[in-house]
């Protein structure tokens, strides 16, 4: 499978179990559920209910959060092996769930020396300095 499919089903499986919990759940779900309804209608019915239950399952013990992620990365790559076309329509409704969640992470390396009286001001992202 390609490698690129199989990191959005992990990155999809993380932030669905991850939504679980939160108040963006119905919206999670409903996106989730339109998602298998249009790539595989027989089985989106079967989805809700596993998805239900996944939920049930993390409210009863949230230390399998990470077993219950892994099912359904298995679940979201059986899709986009089946249909890889899904692929796009999964990276939208991750955006729109959770903002860079696929978004591929960024290393950033940085060296600086000063010395005397010099000043060395470095960020990896937003950086403010108000000086008087």
């Amino acid at each position: 499978m390609n490698p690129e499919l199989v990191a959005l089903a992990q990155s999809a499986s993380v932030t669905l179990v991850g939504l679980m919990a939160t108040d963006a759940w119905e919206h999670t779900r409903d996106g989730v559920v339109a998602l298998w309804q249009r790539a595989r209608p027989e089985r989106a019915d079967a989805v809700a209910a596993e998805l239900g239950h996944t939920r049930e399952d993390l409210a009863t013990d949230a230390g399998t959060e990470d077993e219950l992620a892994a099912e359904w990365q298995g679940r979201i790559r059986r899709l986009l092996i089946d249909r890889p076309e899904v692929a796009v329509e999964l990276r939208r409704l991750l955006d729109e769930l959770a903002p860079g969640a696929t978004a591929p992470s960024t290393t950033v390396s940085q060296h600086a020396t000063a010395s005397g009286h010099s000043r060395v001001y470095q960020a990896g992202r937003d950086q403010h300095i108000t000086e008087r």
